[in-house]
């Protein structure tokens, strides 16, 4: 398995010429001009992961390279950085190797039609993994591996309405990547679920980017312009953005997990961690292990044809603090 980043080295253009380099730089990962590397029945499949901008990130590409070892797959990732620009290359690299498959966790759910139009015209599938795109052509993509994400924020405010028992509750919203197809879903179910509730209100919604640095500067904000009194609860559309927001309260002399609710989603070893420690209150999980399903459709897809179904649905669950101890040994070697 080759994992390679941007910006790549010249020796491109001496296979492509100049004027191709961005398109198919990843074909330093052949070791040569135009060769496909592998050989025999071993599938080559190229994978365009959005970055390592948390710790389910890196879980998931740790993951992925277990399932690939496992199955003898020879696995392609392109880091892109939290960059689609990165991202659209990095497919356009892979088609240009030849790749038996493609992966493609989108960082934004727009924007993606022209270059998997490339990749049909190659006749090259590609499984979308994690989140969703936009899309008028939905025979532009083989399959996607993601979990119900509104499901997710619908079982995170759930949890809230019960938890608070009618009495009123201002909530701090730290939302992820803007334009990402999680950050709609899991906005969404959350919505739903409170709007039961007239006692709970979002006060204050703002991108933490899915970082833990951003989302400890966001809650550092939101304490200041609401006051350490004034906020009941915070939702995070992951698990490190709420890391982030824990230390900025703890700074500030609030207590999260006891004066402030929390509740946040993916399911990553430091928040269970807090919850054990009395930091947090719940998580509700996102597996990491999307690729796994992702190259099995892929493997069946070449071998015979079979056709896929159009969505393959991860498992949701919602965790609290009683095995939270559990947890976080299980799962603290992942991530």
């Amino acid at each position: 398995m080759t994992a390679f980043h941007y910006p790549f080295a010249t020796a491109v253009s001496r296979c492509l010429g100049p004027s191709r380099v961005m398109i198919a730089a990843a074909a330093l990962a052949l070791g040569g001009c135009g060769q496909q590397s592998g050989g025999g029945d071993q599938l080559v499949v190229g994978f365009s992961q959005i970055g390592s901008e948390s710790g389910w990130r890196s879980a998931e590409t740790k993951a992925a390279r277990i399932a690939a070892e496992k199955r003898g797959v020879n696995l392609r990732i392109a880091d892109a950085q939290q960059r689609q620009e990165n991202q659209i290359q990095a497919v356009r690299a892979f088609i240009a190797q030849g790749v038996d498959g493609i992966l493609l966790a989108p960082v934004v759910s727009t924007g993606w039609d022209p270059v998997l139009r490339e990749a049909k015209a190659a006749d090259i599938p590609v499984i979308l993994v994690d989140r969703q795109i936009e899309t008028s052509d939905p025979g532009l993509y083989l399959s996607v591996v993601t979990s119900d994400q509104v499901l997710e924020g619908r079982m995170a405010g759930d949890w809230l309405v019960k938890s608070v028992a009618g009495r009123n509750c201002p909530v701090v919203e730290l939302q992820g990547t803007v334009g990402s197809s999680s950050v709609v879903a899991r906005k969404k179910g959350f919505d739903e679920a409170i709007s039961k509730a007239p006692n709970l209100k979002i006060v204050r919604s703002q991108s933490g980017d899915f970082t833990r640095s951003k989302a400890k500067e966001v809650m550092e904000s939101a304490v200041k312009a609401l006051g350490a009194t004034n906020i009941c609860a915070v939702y995070a559309h992951n698990d490190d953005m709420m890391i982030g927001a824990i230390q900025a309260m703890k700074e500030a002399g609030m207590k999260p997990g006891k004066d402030v609710l929390t509740v946040s989603i993916d399911g990553v070893p430091d928040i269970f961690r807090a919850m054990a420690e009395g930091d947090a209150n719940a998580t509700v999980e996102l597996t990491p292990e999307m690729v796994a399903p992702a190259l099995d459709m892929l493997a069946a897809f070449k071998k015979n044809g079979t056709q896929p179904e159009k969505w393959h649905q991860t498992e949701t669950r919602l965790y609290l603090p009683d095995t939270a101890a559990a947890e976080y040994e299980r799962r603290k070697n992942l991530y």
